[in-house]
């Protein structure tokens, strides 16, 4: 089944503010194409810029998106899965590519919902940081490269049984080419000698400066993102069907969006009343 179930709404406002933020997202990935190095007095500045504005940015994501649209079982389970996926990225990462935070989160998207996802992609990258000391100024791109990860994950279409899990293993691994790709722009200008032919080279037209890149990202990267792709896709294969189920076995028990409705206690009997003496119906 593809039932899915909104662990965290998302209103109309926090729509609109994950629209902005989106588009400041591309600007602050795509800087190197936008700013030349140096423009803000000097070469590490725009990194480190757009950094603190995506910071800014993901709070504000985050408390539009937790005003009124998530509850206390729903910030349960994001606790939980971001605490599982803190723990188990340090099993994986660092090792020929391989990343073993992405696969719940791909499937985390599609069993609550975007915003859940996208919150999800913010605390998992979040906490394990904190615990791997892996804290910097990449750490912003991290973040929000992984929240949309697992937002879009919320919007794929629907499918049932095998379609879907092989449409999730088919998007985890595209994700993994993509999460490196809009990654290794952050610090892409500062990796190279400028003499390089793959170097980034201000002033250049949009389009020899993006082949410059590609080469780059294909001589540099296509290892490392082939590992990650590899490993979202057998995960989701293997563990998919599991752990989507354990997921909306989770989704069904609590009912994230479920009213909360408080009965009235019933009035007593009539016959069961005491009667106008008070002394319990005992006769004098």
């Amino acid at each position: 089944m593809s039932r899915r179930t909104a662990a965290i709404r998302i209103r109309a406002r926090a729509g609109i503010v994950i629209a902005m933020a989106a588009f400041l997202g591309v600007v602050a990935f795509f800087w190197p194409f936008l700013v030349a190095p140096g423009k803000f007095g000097s070469n590490y500045a725009p990194p480190l810029i757009f950094g603190v504005l995506l910071v800014i940015v993901l709070c504000v994501v985050i408390s539009e998106i937790a005003e009124g649209g998530i509850n206390s079982k729903a910030l349960a389970m994001l606790g939980v899965l971001s605490a599982v996926n803190a723990a188990i990225r340090p099993l994986g990462a660092g090792t020929a590519g391989i990343e073993t935070v992405f696969f719940i989160l791909v499937l985390a998207g599609r069993v609550y919902g975007p915003g859940f996802g996208f919150t999800l992609g913010c605390t998992s990258l979040f906490a394990s940081a904190l615990i791997t000391g892996g804290v910097g100024p990449w750490m912003p791109y991290q973040m929000f490269g992984c929240a949309f990860v697992g937002m879009l994950a919320g919007f794929l279409p629907k499918a049932t049984g095998r379609r879907e899990v092989a449409l999730l293993a088919v998007y985890g691994s595209l994700s993994g080419y993509l999460f490196g790709f809009l990654l290794n722009l952050s610090f892409w200008p500062f990796s190279l000698d400028p003499n390089s032919s793959i170097a980034y080279l201000p002033g250049l037209p949009f389009t020899e400066q993006f082949q410059r890149y590609l080469a780059f990202d294909l001589a540099t990267s296509l290892g490392w993102d082939t590992g990650r792709a590899v490993t979202n896709l057998i995960c989701i294969t293997l563990a998919g069907p599991a752990v989507l189920t354990v997921f909306r076995r989770a989704a069904r028990k609590a009912r994230f969006q479920s009213p909360i409705h408080f009965a009235s206690a019933p009035s007593p009997s009539p016959r069961h009343s005491p009667p106008p003496d008070g002394r319990g119906g005992q006769g004098a």
